[in-house]
């Protein structure tokens, strides 16, 4: 573009650049020639209600208006669109023709589209213009695309469970509604692959959608999807969907112009984009968890490509949605002109922003184990001193080095004295008797975990273990030592891992339906969206830093199975799979990125003791879904005259009815429900909203229950005795810790949410609340009085949550050394810092001041001032330590200890001069950062 263009002729350049690419061709009145291609756009044409400044032509004939405006009238697109219309509803001079359907507003930069054959025609934002042949064939069709999502019949529940109908009728919904984003969050093994194919198979078959693009991010998630697509069958045809429609799934760049569906990883379609070849080895990781060195460089923009079309799919599915809309592949993502759905079991903020709040059904693990779709967990942890701890190597110390590819061995002595922490382990440093310490727990306590897992030789019988490894040298360390400790051979014990030797698919084929393995490592080849329903522990010998992750790893063992088919594998089981143990040595469940808790806790209470306290009137949130958790496990044990008891015993309700009757007693969203049930009832006054809350509450609790009698708390324990034997759960040997996860932290997290709820429903209404949530860049405002309001509404209303108290409880949370500031209001600022985020772990306020100060004081030394005398840097420190604490020093301060026994203000401006106050102001902004 040339220098001195006007920005209109600039944007008319790229424009007519972009229109080029998509294969239109671009003429003035002066070059009309409409014969000259499918598709003509000409300039500057004039119509009854002013000049268009283009028109799209197909075939000869007008079909569409572009209205151009310049790059900075972006942000103003939407308010031209009447005009935009006007022209595509008026009458071009020399021409009879009906209103122009195709409309666009755009500033090369940014573009709208709007089809005015749409029901409630409504723009949207493209990343290009579509090509001649498109509008030529949405043309030729009877309706457009979102006419016919309005006319797709109703869905038989046949086949589906309850949350799949939901989510698929949701979404359809919202498809009518003409909703560009939809987020389907389902719980990990309740079928999202399952019903993304109903609903593609319906778009397909009721909308004529032309290609639907089914989107991953690992290369195993793609090949799982393919499995799904090729057993589908819908309900309303008795062929496969792969004999109705073409699935293809991408190996190269090239994208068959017959596939309806396509099946793809995020990373092939960028590439695809860029018109480059991928290798394969780089779909094998997630690229949102690995860090590979192609995903280290700057993403480049995306440009338009030919053989790529905006409108190539309608619909987009991204699969693991949490972790594939981010950075580099949101781009990938808007680059097509479709409806985009989501399928994540784990959604985050980010998730729901991207998807525009549009949340179109969601199923949690806690409904889904309620439902029977899957199972709950429980948690047996294991500790070690070194795994706690670390461990110190010393100086002069002969010590073994091992390359980790190829594992060559050689002998060094130690220079320096090398003291590790637990984190360094199985990566820097490998110490082969931790590892072999935590094997043998396991070993050792597997048969008080399952104690009828026994043949009828009296051998026992390793329940389906996945063990999750940092490394793959790790991998294979945990795999020499599990098949030493257990005395076993090569096949109890298998690798899988993108890495492994063996064919990594055999390999999970095997684990998953034969008898061998009976373990299987891997690092992250089937940490998500693998399913192994026979799986019932989960050996966590790495910790993960996401939370989405972490209850993807953990939703490889909730998969429900059916007790025939986990017999085939399993030959000693005595019912089906009613849970699943995860075994931590990582302290990977203590985390607070956990977002569902097992339901399980109180784990040593016998449901004797829970039944008793239920029917003493007892409905703390604890003891419900604890006693839930123990039911839900009793309900697959259960033969059917025993259904049939408890039906009698309580009066017409079944097992499954109680247990969701005590899940619900605590839910938020049922609690509302009920709440908004009984207002309605109500007169409006001040308070009854809070009564209302407190009634529903009671009654839910009293309906969940009330029908634990005696009669069927008796029945509940015998009949558990028949299915049920006690397990012993013990620590011994070399580790500190091994047994059941009797929730250490679980105090010291209920006080920091309370703190944390407490903060929150008081942020509109205390000042430095308001700073510290909404208004961060005032903190220097903060002040004395403002942190004292809120300590006394702090004791007034929760006294328990002392600021020394809340401390404690950080420290613990955090893992930090850090000692308790002897100030309320001090530490009370410290907290305040990291509830809201500004310190990522609990610090005391004096010392990120004086980190802040002594930064300061090098920033202006190193600058263009010369150096502070010793007596301006002795007056700095007394305001730092003033600020250190009461969080903010005025010029009125000057006058009381320490200033004014060293000549208080004005001694103060005799050293600074006029630049006083600005040096206070500034103080005030850097100390509090």
């Amino acid at each position: 573009m040339a220098a001195n263009q006007t920005p209109e002729q600039q944007a008319r350049d790229r424009i007519d650049a972009m229109l080029l690419a998509a294969g239109w061709l671009v003429q003035t009145q002066k070059q009309l020639n409409l014969q000259a291609g499918l598709g003509v756009a000409v300039t500057e044409v004039q119509t009854d209600a002013g000049i268009a400044d283009y028109v799209l032509f197909i075939n000869a004939k007008p079909v569409g208006v572009i209205e151009a405006k310049r790059e900075e009238e972006g942000q103003h697109l939407t308010q031209v669109e009447e005009q935009s219309a006007s022209y595509a509803q008026g009458t071009i001079k020399h021409l009879k023709h009906q209103s122009l359907p195709f409309v666009y507003e755009s500033t090369g930069a940014l573009t709208r589209f709007t089809d005015y054959r749409d029901p409630k025609p409504r723009s949207r934002p493209v990343f290009h213009f579509h090509r001649p042949d498109t509008l030529a064939e949405w043309l030729g069709q009877a309706s457009t695309l979102r006419k016919r999502l309005q006319h797709i019949p109703a869905l038989s529940p046949e086949n589906l469970r309850p949350a799949q109908l939901r989510a698929i009728v949701n979404v359809e919904q919202s498809f009518k509604e003409n909703r560009p984003r939809a987020l389907i969050q389902m719980a990990t093994g309740a079928g999202k692959t399952f019903t993304a194919c109903t609903f593609v198979y319906r778009l397909l078959r009721y909308a004529d959608a032309k290609r639907v693009l089914f989107l991953v991010d690992t290369k195993n998630l793609g090949e799982q999807a393919e499995q799904e697509f090729l057993k589908f069958q819908p309900n309303d045809d008795n062929r496969k969907f792969t004999e109705l429609y073409n699935v293809q799934r991408l190996r190269s760049s090239y994208i068959a112009s017959d596939s309806q569906v396509c099946i793809s990883t995020i990373q092939r379609l960028y590439s695809i984009l860029k018109g480059e070849e991928l290798d394969e080895a780089l779909e094998q990781d997630n690229p949102h968890e690995a860090s590979t060195a192609w995903q280290k460089q700057a993403p480049l923009p995306l440009e338009y490509t030919p053989k790529n079309p905006i409108e190539q799919f309608d619909f987009i599915i991204i699969d693991e949605c949490h972790r594939s809309i981010y950075n580099l592949w949101r781009q990938v993502l808007e680059y097509y002109d479709a409806f985009l759905i989501g399928l994540t079991a784990t959604p985050d903020q980010r998730t729901f922003g991207f998807f525009n709040q549009n949340v179109v059904s969601e199923y949690s693990f806690e409904e889904s184990v309620a439902d029977g779709v899957n199972v709950p967990y429980d948690v047996f942890l294991i500790e070690t001193e070194i795994t706690q701890q670390g461990a110190t190597l010393k100086a002069n110390q002969l010590i073994e080095k091992r390359e980790k590819l190829s594992r060559k061995k050689r002998w060094e002595h130690l220079d320096d004295e090398l003291n590790y922490k637990p984190s360094a382990l199985d990566k820097e440093v490998v110490n082969p008797s931790t590892i072999r310490a935590i094997i043998q727990t396991v070993k050792r306590s597997l048969p008080q975990i399952f104690p009828d897992r026994f043949d009828a030789k009296g051998e026992f019988e390793v329940p389906k273990t996945l063990i999750f490894a940092k490394t793959d040298s790790h991998a294979n360390d945990i795999i020499d030592l599990v098949r030493e400790e257990f005395a076993e051979g090569n096949d109890f014990c298998k690798k899988i891992t993108y890495q492994a030797e063996e064919d990594p698919k055999s390999v999970l084929n095997r684990f998953r339906n034969s008898w061998n393995p009976r373990m299987a490592v891997t690092v992250d080849m089937i940490a998500t969206g693998t399913d192994v329903k026979p799986l019932e522990v989960l050996l966590f010998m790495r910790d993960v830093k996401s939370s989405n992750y972490f209850e993807q790893m953990k939703g490889r063992g909730t998969r429900s199975i059916s007790f025939d088919d986990l017999q085939k594998v399993s030959q000693t089981a005595k019912h089906t799979k009613t849970h699943f143990v995860i075994m931590d040595a990582v302290g990977a469940t203590k985390s607070r990125k956990t977002a569902s808790r097992s339901l399980e806790r109180k784990p040593t209470t016998p449901l004797k003791d829970l039944l008793t306290a239920v029917a003493f009137g007892n409905t703390e949130e604890d003891l419900l879904t604890t006693l839930a958790n123990r039911l839900m496990r009793l309900n697959r044990q259960l033969q059917a005259d025993e259904h049939a008891q408890v039906v009698e015993l309580s009066a017409g309700q079944s097992l499954t009815q109680l247990i969701k009757q005590l899940l619900n007693a605590y839910d938020p969203d049922v609690l509302e429900a009920r709440t908004q049930a009984i207002l309605a009832q109500l007169p409006t006054a001040d308070g009854v909203e809070a009564d209302a809350k407190a009634q529903a509450q009671e009654a839910l609790a009293q309906e969940a229950v009330q029908p634990f009698n005696a009669q069927l708390n008796t029945f509940l324990v015998q009949v558990q005795q028949v299915h049920e034997q006690v397990i012993d759960r013990v620590n011994q040997d070399t580790v500190t810790f091994a047994n059941w996860d009797k929730t250490k932290t679980d105090n010291a997290r209920q006080v920091v949410q309370a703190f944390e709820a407490f903060l929150l429903a008081h942020r509109d209404e205390i000042t430095a609340l308001q700073i510290f949530y909404n208004q961060p860049y005032r903190r220097r405002e903060v002040t004395f009085a403002m942190v004292k309001v809120l300590l006394a509404l702090l004791k007034r209303e929760k006294p328990l949550l002392s600021p020394h108290y809340v401390w404690e409880a950080y420290v613990q949370l955090d893992q930090v050394q850090v000692a308790t500031p002897e100030q309320e209001l001090v530490a009370l600022v410290s907290l305040l810092r990291r509830v809201t985020g500004l310190d990522g772990v609990l610090m005391p306020f004096g010392e990120q001041v004086n980190r802040n100060f002594q930064r300061w004081i090098l920033q202006q030394n190193a600058g263009q001032h010369n150096k502070f005398s010793v007596e301006q840097v002795e007056w700095l420190r007394m305001l730092r330590d003033h600020v250190a604490s009461s969080f903010h020093v005025e010029v009125d301060d000057l006058d009381y200890t320490p200033f004014d026994g060293l000549g208080g203000r004005g001694r103060m401006y005799q050293l600074f001069g006029e630049e006083m106050v600005a040096v206070m102001d500034e103080l005030n902004e850097v100390l509090v950062a």
